[in-house]
């Protein structure tokens, strides 16, 4: 496939296989699961039942703009009301608290390690997509400034954090 062709497909295989395994691969592949704590539990059905309704919400408001792939729609609009608000890919931050809420209900190892590099996996495909919307939307670059890129206030704290150090 021509890398000019494409529209970010490698993106949703990769993504599709690490949802997999974050919630059908092994309960505890290293044997160093925790005992159940009732209150990483609640905090786990808390981020994951948020997250979904985050996902969803973000999902609902793009409309006809949504789609599967990074590369957005060439009929489509830049979307920076509701939830856009406040974060410009609200659905990778829904998808974000579920992989950790769903790492909290399971207090294992496996899926910690799965959700970082969900998190991590997030932040370069959204460099990616954010590269295509700014060369569609003129207007870009400046809801850059207005709205955070993927968590609210937590990203931007550790994205400084490990670029000074």
């Amino acid at each position: 496939m021509n890398s000019k062709q494409s529209r970010g497909e490698l993106y949703v295989v990769v993504q599709a296989i690490l949802l997999i395994a974050l919630f059908f691969g092994p309960k505890d592949i290293f044997g160093l699961s925790t005992m159940l704590n009732q209150t990483l539990w609640w905090i786990g059905q808390i981020l994951f039942y948020s997250g979904i309704v985050i996902a969803i919400w973000a999902a609902i408001l793009l409309g006809p703009n949504l789609t599967p792939l990074p590369k957005p729609k060439p009929s489509g609009e830049l979307i920076q009301s509701g939830l856009y608000r406040f974060v410009r890919h609200p659905i990778y931050f829904g998808v974000i608290l579920v992989s950790f809420g769903w790492a909290g209900i399971e207090q294992t190892i496996y899926t910690l390690v799965l959700a970082f590099i969900l998190l991590i996996f997030f932040d370069l495909k959204s460099r990616q997509e954010e590269i295509w919307l700014t060369e569609k939307f003129s207007e870009y670059a400046e809801y850059k400034i207005t709205a955070k890129k993927l968590i609210p206030f937590i990203y931007y704290i550790a994205v400084n954090f490990l670029y000074k150090t």
